[in-house]
This record gives structure tokens, sequence and C-alpha cells, in this order.
């Protein structure tokens, strides 16, 4: 008996393309490769994403949802304690941040420049993170646990240190430990918002 093989559809190809492109970068993938990787024709993949740009937009998109990430942040703001929900964000951040998401090969084209639109999507949900951020710091502020600055800017400094923790874990692949490190940043940020 013999197996008759399923046509790959559009996730199948986007798969094998985002894989190829995080391991390649965009100027060394081709359509062919996609092809010969996916099992499928170049007919199929202009069918569903028009050309190699469009594949790879689709496959940035895939890749760069943080939309889980930030909405598990969000859940901070159901925690009435301040400090509490302070603790809670640097937990999540810490410990939920795709490390995936920021594959080089995703983002970078033809140079060692990002992507138009990988920048743009990844800038404004980076946003939305630091604007939960700022919203724990106005919280503070308005019950008076915090002392009173610009919530931007203390927003900046708890996402600051944040990212630096994800950068060495991601990029530079150290084994560290996140639950000490996230103890240490919600400390060392709620001791200097103290009124």
């Amino acid at each position: 008996m013999q197996v008759v093989r399923s046509k790959p559809g559009p996730k199948e190809i986007l798969a094998v393309a985002a894989r190829l492109f995080a391991e390649r970068g965009y100027s060394n993938v081709s359509i062919r490769d996609v092809c010969k990787e996916a099992g499928t024709s170049a007919p199929m993949i202009y069918y569903y994403f028009k050309d190699k740009k469009g594949l790879f937009r689709a496959a940035v998109s895939e890749k760069l949802s943080l939309h889980e990430f930030i909405s598990r942040l969000r859940a901070c703001y159901e925690i009435p304690d301040v400090p509490k929900a302070v603790a809670f964000y640097v937990r999540v951040y810490l410990s939920a941040f795709p490390d995936n998401a920021f594959d080089p090969g995703l983002y970078l084209r033809e140079t060692a420049k990002l992507d138009n639109r990988s920048a743009e999507v990844v800038s404004k949900q980076l946003d939305e993170v630091k604007t939960i951020a700022t919203t724990l710091v106005q919280r503070g502020i308005k019950s008076g646990e915090f002392r009173k600055l610009q919530p931007e800017d203390a927003a900046d400094c708890l996402v600051g240190m944040l990212n630096h923790v994800v950068f060495q874990k991601i990029h530079f692949s150290k084994s560290l430990d996140i639950a000490r490190k996230g103890e240490a940043i919600t400390s060392f940020f709620l001791n200097a918002m103290r009124p």
C-alpha cells in the first residue's frame, strides 16, 4: 500500500520558511530552498504569499507575536498591591519572555539593518510592554507607595534592567538564576521608588 503524502498548506510552508530565515537570514534563503524543504512548489508559495518578501513578512509576523507574553504581563493589573504587582511583572517578564522571538535571521534583510516592517511590529509591541510598567508606576505614585517622578522614566529603568537580563540569557546563552535576578531587580526598583 502506497502512502499518499498531502501537499503542505500555508502553515507548513510558513514553519519551514521561518526556520530557514532564522537559521540563514533573509538574503541566504531562496524560494527554491523553501520549496525543497517544505515539499512544495514555487507557484504554491506565490499563491499563498505573493513573493519572497510576503513570505518573509508572514514568517516575521508569526514569530514576532508577543501577544501571549503581553497578556500575561497585563495580569499584574489585577493585583491591587502595587509592590506585589511589580514583583509579578518582573517574574513574568523574566520567565515568559519569548526566547525565539528575536532570532536575528527573521529581522535582518540583505544587510545588517533591521527590516522596517519587523522593526515596526517589535517597536509597537515593546511599547505596550513599557506602557504596562508605566501604568504600575502611576498606580504606585497615586497610592503614595512610590515617590513622585516621571512614570515613563521609572518604567524605562525597570524595563531596561529586565532587558539586560533577557539579553544576557538569549544572546549570550548565559545560564542565569532568573529567580534571583528577578528578586534583585524587584528589590532594587521598589527601594529606588520609595517616597
